[in-house]
């Protein structure tokens, strides 16, 4: 599990550096540039798109050319061209091109990073491979997150922006160099035309396709995370409290991630799938009819058990049933369906709250949910689905 621990490093320490920036972005883009919320919508959605799009043809390029390590090491990298870019970045539209260079770094390296978690991974022992590298991934998201916190909180308003993101290099740059303690594993293959995935689609296992139609109901009703954080100010969290209600939900997930990836070995994936379904809807339910602020500390630490029991856990079964030649493309298009998803998922809470008010979109989500763990109850086999290895 070694190679699991460092390719969990290197999200740790790339997290780290990507979450000290996030929660400030929209905070930066209104203060120095006058952005209007719509307008940090537009930034974020052209961003999360391009993200998604090139997930599914990342792990395509992965599968075709066997360079998991370099592809995603090019994927990494690009978050530090991401920070420097916004320390030179003068205006609005100069966030936005920072912001598409960090995505795109996104969409490339999270499939060759899985592909090797699951190579990395022991017989039998997938879950838990997936949950220690989530363990490490939310654990640096966490730290960052707080550092943010600390660094808002201690600033009386008078907050420079820019010497953040130059702070945020030093993560990025160490999480490069845990690059050569990774080791890939090399197959010799045959030589051959690969025709695409997709007229392939018949020999796909027809449990993968269920889950991958599934996820993406499931994310219809999944909206942004900034959605939680607009209805804890609305219960009474100012801009730099909500931050840490952020920390909350990602240290929480940190610490859960591996006892339930290694769970989901023992008692197999569909049991823990569609756990998480059910507490997410709980979480959304729960939002919905958030009252105080002490519920609503609650509510995020359950969020981050809904993340800990399902993020890892879809990943490895996905990696499991997968044929062994597009383990990647399987792995990038799970992300990309959701990543695609997730763009009329908050335009529709964003309508919802709008008009039907707050509580509406989080009743809906919480539907769909329930529904995704209805289809999976019923359709999915049972079993761990831990049969074959990477």
């Amino acid at each position: 599990m070694w190679n699991v621990f460092f390719l969990g490093l290197v999200s740790f320490f790339a997290d780290i550096s990507a979450e000290m920036v996030y929660p400030i972005i929209p905070l930066y883009l209104t203060s120095a540039f006058g952005a209007t919320p719509a307008l940090i919508g537009i930034i974020e959605g052209i961003a999360e798109s391009l993200s998604s799009l090139l997930k599914v043809f990342s792990g395509y390029i992965t599968d075709k050319y066997n360079k998991k390590k370099s592809i995603a090491f090019f994927g990494y990298a690009t978050g530090l061209v991401y920070k420097v870019a916004l320390i030179a970045a003068n205006s609005w539209g100069g966030i936005l091109g920072a912001r598409v260079i960090d995505r795109i770094g996104k969409g490339i390296r999270t499939a060759p990073r899985d592909v090797m978690v699951c190579e990395s991974a022991e017989f039998n022992r997938m879950g838990t491979a997936f949950g220690i590298h989530k363990a490490l991934d939310m654990a640096g998201s966490a730290i960052g997150i707080l550092i943010a916190y600390l660094l808002l909180s201690s600033a009386d308003g008078a907050f420079n922006f820019k010497i953040l993101f130059l702070i945020s290099i030093i993560p990025a740059l160490l999480s490069l160099a845990i690059f050569p303690l990774i080791k890939e594993k090399k197959e010799q293959r045959i030589t051959k035309e690969r025709e695409p995935f997709w007229k392939n689609a018949k020999k796909l296992d027809g449990q993968l396709k269920l889950y991958l139609l599934v996820a993406f109901l499931f994310t219809l009703g999944n909206s942004s995370n900034a959605f939680l954080l607009l209805r804890a100010k609305s219960v009474g969290f100012n801009d730099t409290s909500v931050i840490l209600l952020y920390f909350i939900y990602n240290i929480t997930a940190s610490l859960l991630a591996i006892p339930l990836g290694k769970r989901s070995d023992q008692v197999g994936r569909k049991r823990l799938l569609v756990s998480g379904y059910i507490v997410f809807a709980l979480v959304y339910v729960g939002f919905a009819v958030a009252y105080n602020k002490t519920f609503v500390i609650a509510l995020f630490i359950l969020y981050g058990v809904y993340t800990a029991m399902i993020a890892g856990v879809e990943r490895a079964f996905i990696a499991e049933i997968s044929p062994q030649e597009l383990k990647g493309t399987m792995l990038g298009l799970h992300s990309t369906i959701v990543g695609i998803a997730l763009l009329p998922a908050s335009a529709i809470a964003g309508v919802l709250w709008t008009y039907f008010g707050a509580e509406v979109p989080f009743v809906f989500g919480a539907f769909l949910s329930l529904t995704a763990a209805f289809v999976l109850i019923i359709l999915m086999k049972g079993g761990r689905h831990a049969r074959k290895a990477c």
